[in-house]
């Protein structure tokens, strides 16, 4: 009897283990690629090392996910409010992904290569 509860406890944590994150569970191949470029571009300036790429690339597709769901639920002012807000979480985040010195470089290249926003005017 022992055994049993013992394996249903052991069990209950390796299952807990390995939930996913529900933001990551959907398989969407275009924000996938997306978020492989966005790296790619990063990687070019910031010469991410070794798990680096990985772990850079996995941050940028949850906060992708979760802008595509600002876009999809608001409009106007209050979507853009939001997108800026994730936006500063995901600098915010990038700090345990990255060394000091690449931090800083991501700040300030972070509006060339992921813009807020995109104004067409009449020359574009």
């Amino acid at each position: 009897m022992k055994k049993i509860i013992y394996t249903l406890i052991l069990s209950l944590f390796v299952a807990q283990g390995f939930a996913q994150d529900p933001l990551l569970q959907r398989n969407n191949e275009t924000l996938d690629e997306i978020a492989t470029k966005i790296t790619r571009t990063y990687d070019d300036k910031l010469s991410l090392e070794g798990e680096q790429f990985m772990l850079f690339q996995k941050k940028v597709e949850e906060f992708l996910i979760r802008e595509e769901k600002i876009h999809n639920n608001y409009s106007g002012k209050q979507k853009l409010d939001l997108i800026n807000e994730l936006r500063k979480a995901e600098t915010m985040e990038m700090r345990n992904v990255l060394t000091q010195i690449q931090f800083d470089l991501y700040k300030r290249i972070k509006p060339e290569i992921q813009p807020l926003a995109v104004v067409k005017t009449e020359n574009n």
